[in-house]
């Protein structure tokens, strides 16, 4: 039997190709998901087809109750999490700080950053303490490299830094290592459109030195290689995952 994993936004995207490479180590994987049970059951067989256990757990992550129902639901069934991997986002709202609504920035702040703490602090509450746990959060490029109209996005992400550095500080005596993972364009419903229209998508991937868009399944197996033993001395880090993009921000200046 393997560990038990939770991996938050487990429905689609970086989520669910997170939730089949632990299935693939043939661990026991807690699907959680917002409101879509049917796409959380297609990632629960394909894990389960991948060689792991998996259950899907319907989680509010910016809901202190949802969260706590949800990990011990997980706990009930498969015994304490020693790896949690938050994947659970919104995207930027493409509305400018100008004439965002306070309902917008609380909206994206508390899944995106408050959701990150709370899942977070539960996974702490829960664990094995005489095992070793692994905490990755899905942040993104734009915790530093920013864009007009993603104020929102942008804050919580470079708010999910700071709270992955001080987890990591904190939690190391504990046995914990806390990481992120800063994926740059990866071809998921986030981006439906460039996922959608080759040509669109071609316009972005210029902008990208290896030409192309990343697949969420190079985010997984770097996610799943961070909870490894493999990465045992590795924590506190921001790894990103973008094919060179960030490293473009200056160009033309």
């Amino acid at each position: 039997m393997g560990r038990c994993v939770i991996v938050t936004g487990a429905e689609s995207g970086i989520g669910q190709a997170c939730a089949v490479a632990f299935g693939g180590g043939r661990d026991d994987v807690a699907v959680l998901y917002h409101s879509d049970e049917a796409a959380a059951r297609s990632t629960a067989a394909a894990v389960e087809a991948a060689g792991g256990r998996a259950l899907p757990v319907q989680c509010g992550v910016d809901d202190e109750a949802s969260v706590e129902a949800a990990f011990t639901a997980v706990e009930k069934a498969f015994g304490p999490a020693s790896v949690l991997v938050n994947s659970a986002g919104l995207n930027m709202s493409g509305v400018t700080v100008r004439t965002m609504e306070l309902a917008q920035w609380r909206r994206l702040l508390d899944t995106d950053l408050t959701g990150a703490f709370l899942t977070s602090r539960r996974f702490l509450h829960g664990r094995d303490a005489r095992a070793a746990g692994s905490i990755v959060h899905i942040s993104s490029i734009h915790a530093y490299a920013v864009r007009a109209g993603g104020a929102d996005y942008c804050a919580a992400k470079g708010g999910l830094t700071n709270l992955v550095e001080t987890l990591a500080i904190e939690e190391a005596a504990n046995g914990v290592r806390v990481n992120a993972v800063e994926p740059g364009m990866i071809l998921t419903p986030m981006n439906a459109r460039a996922e959608a229209d080759p040509t669109y998508r071609k316009t972005l991937e210029c902008n990208i030195p290896l030409g192309r868009a990343g697949k969420p399944e190079e985010v997984a197996m770097l996610v799943r290689w961070l909870c490894s033993d493999e990465a045992s001395y590795v924590t506190g880090a921001r790894v990103a995952i973008d094919g060179g993009l960030s490293l473009m921000q200056a160009l033309g200046a």
